[in-house]
């Protein structure tokens, strides 16, 4: 497969745009009438769309509506709210205007919002409805800086109380009926556009500072690699506050010309991907692997001949793979394709609309085995690797060049090496200012040369490919001097359904165990299969179950050396979340969190040794 070049003639050079609003005018000038974006219209129930010149006038609406507010440049304000255009119209007002935007979570937990608006000192914050103002007023002494609330929804009944205060209003009553041009105070490309928060598995977030120049000079790297074309469609689901989401779902698209659909919800995608017909998915690991998992189930209610038949198709199609790559030879195997995509793999990628050239996968590690479906059922995944602190895309894998295993090479313009105990070091225009109002933390992370630790453990082939092999945090120190990294067992782990959830733990302890939060339905296919009854109110069934548990997990973790062998599984009743505070908002694991709601198990797992 000869390595895809990006053919439009489109482009915006980052000279050209010079910062983010003046990307969006550029756009505005050299497509006018082209769709922009797609949203559900829930009043009229149907699907609807903006030109970029329909925004482009919208945009100047929402901009003399924050003029209004006597804000200088530099004064920061934040979004709550999840995808659609006012997300984009709030964003590209307030940089025309020289503003500091600050994305917040909208699954965050209030206290979080909070300290984030307060650390930064936002002046104007954009909610969505007037359900997350009412979580604000319990602790509205600790947003003090906040001028003004705006509430994009129109309230419902009963919510008059809580939209009581002064500095509250509704976005139909603030917004002006029209307006003038949209103004673009600030050319300096080097000037601070956004702060985003990273959700941090430990502690309170750190806000990382990006200029307009760090996300423009990464977005057109991107463009080098990822051959978005003018005609392409993307939906968009990951929340623009992950910043994966907002530079290769947002600004990418824009630089290239090409349509954003916002999709309605998770729990909707499915739907929305036969609606929308995507020709280019983003996406974090979780969702190619939810779709597997139903795969999966499907298969396993079907007849051994049709899972024979999938795995045969997914291992002919990779195959291809890997002769097309150069990596592999031709096999007669091969010849089969037409039909076994007919059956097969046509069928699967209909359930992603039946559009995708290829999908985009960040933010985590996607396993092997998931890589190794999508691939071999002919959707090419190209799987990258980034930090916010990076703006966020270091480096990717190419059409034309895909390692699964690894995240590819660096993108143009960044340079990667290995500095102690193999963490990653990164260079370019994409790395941070620095985080806000805390430059021993910068210090910290930035060395005086240019070089971002990014705390990922990683080696480089001799063709330059990263493989990212660990945190340095989060490596487990066995007492036998032993050193595991977490991650690469726990999707081993992880790959078999019955396990939704689970942590590798074993610090400072002379063997491995995990907290698994099981599967419940699957759970009870496997209880039933032993004759058991309910663990949870039965110690010795709950020791029965642990155990078989734990003979899957020693299949699972065979192929990891003598040292990581996992001794004892302790069975978790409720899921972590987001909002029992054991997750971060892009979904990691807070494992010191973990380790102490669970104290008691882990006594037990290392009883009398």
């Amino acid at each position: 497969m000869q390595d895809n070049q990006n053919d439009s003639t489109d482009i915006i050079a980052v000279e050209i745009a010079k910062t983010l609003d003046g990307l969006f005018a550029e756009r505005v000038r050299r497509s006018p009438e082209k769709i922009a974006y797609r949203y559900f219209n829930p009043v009229d129930e149907q699907w609807c769309s903006y030109t970029w010149e329909q925004m482009n006038l919208l945009i100047a609406r929402w901009q003399a509506a924050i003029e209004s507010e006597s804000l200088e440049p530099g004064d920061r304000v934040a979004v709550m709210m999840r995808n659609c255009p006012e997300w984009v119209m709030f964003e590209q007002a307030a940089l025309g205007l020289g503003l500091v935007v600050i994305p917040l979570y909208t699954d965050d937990r209030v206290e979080n919002a909070a300290y984030i608006v307060n650390d930064a000192g936002v002046k104007l914050l954009l909610l969505e409805g007037t359900h997350q103002w009412q979580q604000f007023v319990a602790i509205e002494d600790q947003v003090s800086s906040l001028q003004r609330v705006v509430i994009l929804r129109a309230p419902e009944l009963g919510d008059d109380e809580a939209c009581a205060s002064p500095r509250v209003v509704s976005a139909a009553d603030w917004l002006l009926a029209q307006a003038g041009e949209v103004k673009h105070r600030n050319d300096d490309p080097h000037a601070l556009a956004t702060i985003i928060y990273t959700s941090g598995t430990s502690g309170r977030p750190k806000g990382v500072m990006l200029s307009h120049r760090n996300i423009l000079t990464n977005t057109f790297s991107c463009l080098q690699f990822v051959p978005v074309l003018t005609d392409d469609t993307l939906l968009s689901f990951l929340p623009l506050s992950h910043t994966f989401e907002r530079t290769s779902g947002y600004y990418v698209p824009m630089m290239a010309s090409a349509t954003i659909a916002y999709a309605r919800s998770i729990q909707q995608l499915q739907e929305d991907l036969l609606t929308i017909r995507p020709t280019l998915l983003i996406s974090v690991p979780r969702i190619y692997e939810r779709v597997y998992a139903g795969i999966r189930a499907k298969l396993a209610e079907g007849s051994g001949f049709a899972r024979w038949l999938f795995y045969f198709a997914v291992a002919v199609g990779y195959s291809r793979f890997e002769c097309q790559q150069g990596r592999g030879s031709w096999r007669w195997t091969h010849v089969l394709w037409p039909l076994l995509e007919k059956l097969v793999a046509r069928k699967v990628m209909h359930k992603l609309g039946g559009q995708l050239r290829f999908a985009l996968s960040g933010g985590a590690a996607l396993s092997a085995e998931v890589s190794r479906i999508f691939i071999g059922l002919g959707l090419p995944i190209i799987q990258g690797y980034g930090m916010t602190e990076s703006s966020p895309v270091v480096c990717a894998n190419r059409l034309g060049d895909n390692v699964p295993s690894s995240v590819g090479l660096p993108i143009p313009g960044v340079e990667v090496k290995l500095g102690d105990d193999n963490a990653l070091l990164i260079r370019g225009p994409n790395v941070m200012k620095g985080y806000w109002n805390n430059p021993e933390a910068t210090k910290a992370v930035i060395s005086a040369d240019g070089w971002l630790n990014s705390g990922d453990i990683a080696s480089i082939d001799s063709q330059g490919h990263v493989t990212i092999t660990g945190r340095l945090k989060e490596i487990i120190v066995l007492s036998t001097g032993e050193k595991v990294p977490p991650a690469d067992m726990e999707a081993a782990i992880l790959r078999d359904p019955v396990f939704d959830q689970v942590m590798l733990i074993g610090e400072a302890r002379s063997y491995l165990s995990i907290l698994a939060v099981p599967n419940v339905t699957r759970l009870q296919v496997l209880i039933a299969q032993h004759g058991l009854g309910d663990i949870f109110t039965n110690g010795q069934q709950k020791q029965q179950i642990e155990k078989i548990l734990l003979d899957k997990v020693a299949h699972l973790t065979s192929e990891f050396p003598g040292y990581a062998k996992i001794r004892r599984v302790a069975i978790v009743q409720e899921p972590w979340s987001i909002d029992n505070g054991l997750l971060t908002p892009t979904l990691k694991l807070k494992r010191a969190k973990v380790l102490e709601k669970h104290k008691v198990e882990v006594e037990r797992l290392y009883a009398g040794h």
